[in-house]
């Protein structure tokens, strides 16, 4: 079952901007950390960005000044901002939530593709 709804997915050009949006189909209790994931054909799935309860954040270094993860608690919804998007960056992106420290939940992915 999906739990987690992401949008914000689509096609832009390389330099382009995408703002990708996740949060839950219902109500989830005790949610921690949040974060995107990525995985591009052929390749393994990898982190892209988590941010905790908090405010701490990680980045994976492929994205570190270019995106940006944010989220907001009250709806435990969680945000990334994509800028200076690149081809290298194109796969389906996957929402992320852990709840209770144990866990995951994850949304369907949405289609990121950077082409010209």
């Amino acid at each position: 079952q999906v739990q987690l709804v992401e949008s914000g997915g689509g096609l832009v050009q390389p330099g382009g901007s995408l703002r990708l949006s996740c949060a839950p189909a219902r109500r989830i209790f005790g949610i921690n950390t949040m974060g995107w994931y990525r995985q591009a054909p052929g390749k393994q799935r990898e982190l892209v960005a988590h941010i905790t309860s908090g405010g701490t954040t990680n980045y994976a270094d492929s994205v570190k000044s270019r995106f940006t993860i944010s989220r907001d608690n009250a709806k435990n919804t969680v945000y990334l901002q994509m800028n200076s998007l690149k081809p290298e960056d194109t796969a389906v992106y996957y929402c992320n939530a852990q709840q209770w420290g144990t866990m995951n939940y994850w949304g369907q992915g949405t289609q990121v593709t950077v082409s010209s």
